[in-house]
């Protein structure tokens, strides 16, 4: 009998990593989120209260948020959050609780088709654990 090989985990961002510098235009992103773009990511933070109980998407924080910081457009985009879209429900935890997300990293301004919620940084396919 043949053992398989232990999978590596994913590579870890931090919210620190997430931005190079502030251009003309605003924020820009690091290299390497670059790097990782399309890769699965993991990711550590905290859960800002979803809009609704049912939704399939939350936003991980730098910091706990007793508010959801959700923005008008990516003009007004914080730099410590990112939007985690679920591959499968799961039950919501406590603002003040860390969490740990792995998902597929997105980068670039995006519209969800359903809630008109403007994004620059996405995990998508992402589940998470608190840690």
């Amino acid at each position: 009998m043949t053992s398989r090989p232990a999978l590596a985990a994913p590579p870890m961002l931090t919210f620190d990593e997430l931005y190079g510098s502030v251009g003309v235009l605003g924020l820009k992103f690091s290299d390497k989120v670059k790097a990782l773009a399309g890769q699965t990511v993991a990711m550590r933070g905290f859960m800002a209260p979803p809009l609704k109980a049912e939704a399939s998407f939350f936003v991980l924080t730098e910091i706990p948020m007793s508010l959801c910081p959700f923005c008008s457009s990516d003009a007004d985009w914080p730099d410590n959050i990112v939007v985690v879209y679920l591959d499968a429900k799961q039950t919501f935890v406590q603002p003040n609780t860390t969490i740990e997300v792995v998902g597929t990293l997105e980068y670039g301004s995006w519209t969800d088709p359903e809630t008109g919620f403007v994004s620059l940084l996405r995990l998508r396919g992402a589940d998470f654990e608190a840690v």
